[in-house]
Parts: structure tokens; C-alpha cells; sequence
């Protein structure tokens, strides 16, 4: 009787125990994944075989191959657009571009000008702001791309600032050739020949006057013919002004409203945007924080410090990727000094493929590698969207995993929403889904079934995953004519474009499974596959389906809302003084230590 109930009781006491340490690791659990800290880093133009945890051999890039070791490894994470501003936009809002009006209908897919209008609309609800109502601080560092100002040089609408951000240290617009003395323009070819035909006309037209005038045939007053000089005259004398200050104008760094170098200074700024993040982290380490980390990396103009100057064995780029690489272990560095690397989930992705075009004056390639896949920035094929996605939480994320299902940056947004312990929009679409189960291992597949890919404004492609099947369905309404013929790009106008004589419309669609044919090289067709017209009608319906979720909202990209607008042009000195300033310390930069 002893024995039994000595024997008893231990088994009890094993009991309770078992049910203590299951509910301490509940309760541990619980804590872990709510409010944690985030960190989102975005590349500009990366290619996802420009890495090392993607297959790259010889770019050396071991930080952020460490978060790939130490997290999980999207392999198939696709932005929802394959160029900088709706891509954006979709990432900060989990929505489609096409429903925050940032998907232009017009040739032109992205903010040229500081002094546009157009922007990531007020109506929009962005993941920082959600966060901001939870008491996270919020700060934006880097490059923005959504706009600025809507009426006024200082109503600051669009303004990160606007969208719930605390803190913002960057560039409103983005990177260009332009930029950087030297290194070339990516508006003279276009300027040129959008220039060239009107002052033909014009020529024409004031000589054909002239001389009808002077044999009688119709009376034309000399003053209409002044006034319409005139304003010929000033029109082009103002665009030239605008060209010839471009850098000035547009190429400007800011610190929250207010402009600190003027025109940017690219000698170490990578070090001043590490710094800038690495100071914000160390003012939050009492309270939850949101930093996006945006790179001006692999935009060009390419830029290195000269740590990094001729180091690669990929030129001018490839020193770029190991700056940005080296800038990734800095922020890996500052967690573990304050002990926050196990309540941070921290995210690495591009905001779309490689720019494959992009060749400099004297031949040098200044695109990134796309790996296996096809094509690159400005298309759909996998080239364009298909982008690294690298999630790092240690305890809470599976280390060294990786996923193939079908991903999207829209997917963040509803993650670090329901991580923050946010309430998730209900008046409007969110298109994205919560990543953490699959993440965590607690579903294996993903929750899209069908993604759709929009060149611009207009339906280019399907992606299909269906519940039963391991395939990925893709289909093409359209694809974009390359040049010259037999080229993986659109060398001769320097991106693809979405409309017109640029695309080659398919009826029926082109078909391609992904699972089998990632390369998209052999289209399907009824011979060779047999469910051929069911996986168009499935998809057709799918499309209907879409269609009628959308609904009309201001073009954000409209022609009126690209252009310059002087009134909305920003300076820090006056006009007449070149709008010059520089107002930024380079001061106690963070030490580089190349291994």
C-alpha cells in the first residue's frame, strides 16, 4: 500500500510538473510572437540570383545568407509589381496597386519629379500606420518613391511622414543615372525623341504660315504669330531649365520635412542610412519598434564607398550588393548589442527583379542576375517579380527552411498587423495573407490560390495554385515584345512597356507550369496538355472574379499627376541659387571591417 501510494503521488507530481512547464512554454510562446520588434529591409532592383543563399557563387553576401540560415527561405516570393512605385505601394498596404490608384494606364509606371502630385492617397491605410495606433515607433529610412506633395510645396500628402511614420531619412522620389555627374541620363533618349517631332511640327508650321502670309493666300496676324513663338520659346527654355537642373531639382535628401542635402551626396551614404537605423534601434530598445530599411542599393546610378570600391568580381554592382551586405550585418550586429535579435522579425526581399537592361556608357553591365528565370524589371515573366524573401525570427520561425509555395510582399502587411496585435482593415480588400503558420510549419501550403500580375494598370498575368495539385499554373494575356529580337530584355527603349506595338497580345493565353517549367521557355498547348482549356476556363473565372472586386479610384499616375509642377518644387535655397545646401554630418559613421 505504501509502495502504491508513494508511486501514486510521484506520478501525480510528474503530472502537475508537465502541465507547469507546458503552460510556462505557452506562456513564453504567447509573449514571444505578440508585439514583437520589426525590421523590414527592401533592396532596389536586386536580382534573386545575385545572392548567395539563391545559388550566386561568387558575390559575397554572408549576412544576409545568414539570415537565410538562420530563418526561413522563400523560393518562390513575388513582388505584386514589377516595378518601384506600385510595388511599393502594394507591400505598405497588402492590396493590389491597381486599388490604390498606383498603377498607371499610361506609358509611364513610376514618380520622375519631386514636384508631381500624385502619391500614395490619404484614403490608403499603410501597415505603419496601424502599427503607430499600437505604440510602435515608426521610422522610414531610405527611399520612398510614393510621392510628396499634393497642392502645395509644403502640404507634405503624400509624405511618409503622412502614411505613419515617426521618423523619416531619405529620398522621396528614387536613384537615377541622373544623379550622379557621370553616369549618364535616363531621360535624354526619351526627351529627345519626344522633342524632336513637336519642334518639327512647330517649324513646319510657323514657316508654312510665313509663307502663305507672304504670298497672300491667308492673312495672319503677326501678333498671334508672335504669341505662339513666345510660348514655344518658354516652354522649351523651361524644360531645358528643368533638364539641365534635374539633379538639383528631384536628387535631394531629407530629414522628416525638411531638406539636408541638396543636391545628395552619394560619398558614403550608405553608412549615413546604416547609421540613421542603427541610432533609431538604439532609441527604442524599451518599447516595440517598426524600421523600414530602404535601399537605394542596386538602383542606379551605382555607388560604393571606397571600402567597397573595386572589391567584387561584378564591377560597380557587384561591390553595391556587398556594401548593402555589409550594412545587413551592421543592423544584425546592433539587435544582439541590445539583446533584441529573439523579439525581432526581420525581412529581406527586392521591391522587384533585376534590372537586366541597365548597361553603362562604356559597356559595363550595371543589371543584376535574375538566376534561372526569365526577363527582368518592368516585365511579369518570373525574372521581374520573382524576388528573395527572407524571414528571420530565431524561436519562432523555422531556421534554415525554405518554402516554395507561392508568396507576396503584399503578404506583410496582414503578418506584422496580426503580430502587433492590429486590427485588419474591413472596409476594403487586403489581398495579402498572414505568413506566420506557414512560417511556423503549421500549414504546409500557401493561401493564394491565384495571383495576378498587372504590367501597369493592365491584366498581364495569372499565376494558379490549385489546393489538389503540386502544379503552378501561369497564364500571359500579353507579353512584351523584346529588342532586339532574341534578347531576355527590352534593350532598345531601356525597360519593357504594357501596351500598343511594345506587347504581343495571345489567344488563347500562353500557358506555362512553373513546377515543372520554371524558365518559362515551352509554352503548353492542348496537344501537350490535356487539361488545357479547363485550366483557362478556371482562370478566366478567377479573372471575372478579380475584376469585380475593383473598383474606381483616382489615377494617381495620370499624366496631370507625373508631371513637374513648379509650385510644388521643393529647395532649400532659392531657385536662382541652384537649390543647394548640405546640412548632413558624416560624422562617427559605423567602422567597416571587410573579412
Amino acid at each position: 500500500v505504501f509502495h502504491l501510494f508513494f508511486h501514486t503521488r510521484m506520478k501525480m507530481q510528474h503530472f502537475l510538473f508537465l502541465i507547469i512547464c507546458q503552460c510556462a512554454i505557452n506562456s513564453v510562446n504567447t509573449h514571444h510572437v505578440s508585439n514583437p520588434n520589426i525590421i523590414l529591409l527592401m533592396a532596389d532592383d536586386l536580382g534573386i540570383g545575385d545572392l548567395g543563399c539563391y545559388g550566386n557563387k561568387t558575390l559575397r553576401t554572408p549576412n544576409i545568407n545568414r539570415l537565410a540560415e538562420e530563418g526561413v527561405r522563400l523560393t518562390q516570393h513575388l513582388a505584386a509589381s514589377p516595378l518601384c512605385t506600385p510595388s511599393r505601394a502594394a507591400f505598405l498596404t497588402g492590396r493590389y496597386p491597381i486599388r490604390s490608384g498606383m498603377a498607371a494606364f499610361s506609358r509611364i509606371g513610376v514618380f520622375l519629379f519631386s514636384a508631381s502630385s500624385g502619391g500614395l492617397s490619404s484614403e490608403e491605410i499603410t501597415f505603419s500606420k496601424l502599427l503607430k495606433q499600437r505604440g510602435y515607433a515608426t521610422a522610414l529610412i531610405g527611399k520612398w518613391h510614393l510621392g510628396m506633395n499634393c497642392e502645395s510645396s509644403n502640404d507634405f500628402c503624400h509624405h511618409p511622414l503622412s502614411h505613419g511614420f515617426d521618423y523619416f531619412y531619405g529620398l522621396t522620389v528614387t536613384n537615377f543615372r541622373d544623379c550622379k555627374p557621370g553616369h549618364g541620363s535616363v531621360f535624354l533618349k526619351g526627351v529627345q525623341k519626344s522633342l524632336v517631332t513637336p519642334i518639327q511640327i512647330a517649324g513646319i508650321t510657323v514657316v508654312s504660315l510665313a509663307i502663305i502670309q507672304y504670298i497672300g493666300l491667308l492673312k495672319v496676324p503677326f501678333q498671334a504669330l508672335g504669341y505662339c513663338l513666345l510660348i514655344a520659346a518658354i516652354s522649351l527654355a523651361v524644360l531645358i531649365f528643368f533638364f539641365y537642373h534635374f539633379r538639383h531639382l528631384n536628387c535631394f535628401l531629407m530629414r522628416d520635412h525638411q531638406i539636408i542635402q541638396q543636391p545628395l551626396c552619394f560619398e558614403n551614404l550608405t553608412q549615413r542610412l546604416t547609421k540613421e537605423a542603427m541610432q533609431f534601434i538604439g532609441r527604442n530598445t524599451g518599447a516595440p519598434f517598426l524600421l523600414v530599411l530602404s535601399y537605394l542599393h542596386v538602383h542606379t546610378a551605382l555607388f560604393a564607398s571606397k571600402n567597397f570600391r573595386g572589391k567584387s568580381k561584378h564591377g560597380l554592382y557587384g561591390d553595391a550588393v556587398e556594401e548593402m551586405d555589409w550594412s545587413v550585418g551592421q543592423i544584425l550586429d546592433v539587435l544582439e548589442k541590445y539583446n533584441l535579435s529573439n523579439n525581432t522579425l526581420l525581412y529581406f526581399t527586392s521591391d522587384q527583379g533585376a534590372h537586366v537592361e541597365e548597361i553603362s556608357s562604356s559597356g559595363e553591365v550595371h543589371g543584376g542576375h535574375n538566376g534561372i528565370y526569365k526577363g527582368g524589371k518592368s516585365t511579369n515573366w518570373e525574372g521581374g517579380i520573382r524576388v528573395p524573401g527572407l524571414l528571420r525570427w530565431p524561436g519562432v520561425v523555422q531556421a534554415g527552411a525554405h518554402i516554395d509555395e507561392p508568396t507576396s510582399n503584399m503578404d506583410i502587411f496582414p503578418t506584422i498587423v496580426k503580430l502587433a496585435e492590429a486590427e485588419l482593415p474591413s472596409d476594403r480588400v487586403i489581398d495579402g495573407h498572414d505568413l506566420m503558420p506557414l512560417l511556423q510549419g503549421k500549414i504546409t501550403r500557401s493561401k493564394h490560390e491565384f495571383l495576378f500580375h498587372y504590367c501597369n494598370a493592365y491584366l498581364n498575368a495569372v499565376r494558379w495554385h490549385p489546393r489538389n495539385s503540386e502544379s503552378v499554373w501561369k497564364v500571359f494575356f500579353f507579353t512584351p515584345n523584346f529588342s532586339p529580337e532574341g534578347a531576355n530584355g527590352c534593350y532598345d527603349s531601356h525597360v519593357c512597356f504594357c501596351h500598343g506595338g511594345f506587347i504581343t497580345r495571345h489567344d488563347p493565353p500562353l500557358l506555362f507550369d512553373l513546377s515543372r517549367d520554371p524558365e518559362e521557355q515551352v509554352p503548353l498547348t492542348p496537344e501537350t496538355e490535356s487539361g488545357f482549356y479547363e485550366i483557362l476556363r478556371v482562370i478566366h473565372l478567377a479573372v471575372d472574379n478579380h475584376t469585380k472586386s475593383l473598383h474606381a479610384v483616382p489615377n494617381q499616375l495620370s499624366w496631370d499627376n507625373l508631371l513637374w509642377k513648379p509650385w510644388l518644387q521643393l529647395c532649400c535655397s532659392s531657385l536662382f541659387q541652384s537649390c543647394y545646401c548640405d546640412y548632413d554630418s558624416e560624422v562617427n559613421l559605423p567602422e567597416v571591417h571587410l573579412g
